[in-house]
């Protein structure tokens, strides 16, 4: 049940944006690819992963929109170092609209910002799903991907963002409870939902063979007990010292170290994604957000 989203790419409009907050965004035109981003357990550098991977696939020319769909412990605007005054909790209860919650990342990347310690947040209901809906028509969002950063395990707001994207990523790393909890994720979208396509991530290894040998692990467990599952190796992010330091200065590592190992990385990745064709044709912004209204 892959879906997508809808909209456009305007080069004349290719530009950095001014000031903390987006500025008006045009018509959707065309198709979008909806990308979710998870993982089975906290602590393997999702986010700072999908933070780059958003930049590397906006350096090759792609519109790039990241949403902050861990809704109550988000982390993105901390990594960028940007304190939204609004986030999606407020568009949530009523008080205000997207295009007022939209705030300009670094490049041309929109950010849907999310926020941190409200419970409630962690399981939306039915009416904060609807309300979704009704917003709809103020998201005039021109762009060629969306990146979900989703919360990590199987809650049910994390199944709910990987059924609504078009395409599944699993950031794992080596340690055996990163594997373990990948592979619990994995199956929970497989056998309850009927998802078999997803792409893998290694993260923190020593090089592109560790990384193989990571996936080959998780590979191997899928094939065995997962009959008819797909999973893709979309490659590997090396230990980098400047990982930490590009995190502890809270701006994007390919913003401060683009020669740096894993910015490389980043941007291998990105380039794969973009000559890859999606598997499913991307459809319209009003399908995905319904499509959302339905899992």
């Amino acid at each position: 049940m892959d879906q997508a989203l809808g909209l456009r790419k305007d080069l004349k409009g290719d530009r950095p944006w001014k000031g903390t907050y987006a500025e008006p965004l045009s018509p959707v035109k065309r198709g979008v690819r909806v990308m979710s981003v998870s993982s089975g357990k906290g602590g393997v550098g999702k986010s700072n992963i999908v933070v780059n991977l958003a930049l590397a696939l906006d350096r090759l020319g792609l519109r790039v929109m990241l949403m902050d769909a861990d809704l109550g412990l988000a982390n993105i605007d901390l990594l960028l170092g940007l304190t939204p005054r609004f986030n999606v909790g407020h568009v949530l209860a009523g008080t205000k609209r997207f295009s007022e919650v939209l705030v300009a990342g670094p490049g041309n990347i929109r950010i849907l910002p999310a926020s941190s310690g409200i419970q409630e947040l962690t399981k939306l209901t039915d009416d904060q799903k609807l309300h979704f809906l009704e917003m709809l028509d103020e998201v005039d969002v021109e762009m060629d991907v969306m990146l979900i950063d989703t919360g990590a395990g199987i809650s049910d707001t994390v199944l709910y963002f990987n059924l609504a994207a078009q395409e599944r990523i699993i950031v794992i790393t080596q340690e055996p409870t990163s594997l373990t909890d990948a592979y619990a994720l994995i199956k929970v979208l497989y056998t309850r939902h009927g998802e078999r396509h997803f792409r893998i991530i290694a993260n923190g290894v020593d090089d592109e063979k560790s990384g193989k040998m990571v996936f080959s692990k998780i590979s191997k467990v899928a094939d065995h007990f997962l009959d008819g599952l797909s999973l893709d190796f979309l490659g590997s992010i090396p230990k980098d010292p400047f990982i930490p330091q590009s995190v502890l200065q809270q701006k994007a590592l390919l913003e401060l170290y683009p020669q740096s190992p894993s910015a490389r990385a980043f941007l291998r990745m990105a380039d794969q994604i973009q000559r890859q064709p999606p598997r499913v044709t991307p459809g319209s912004i009003q399908f995905f957000w319904k499509r959302l209204m339905n899992v």
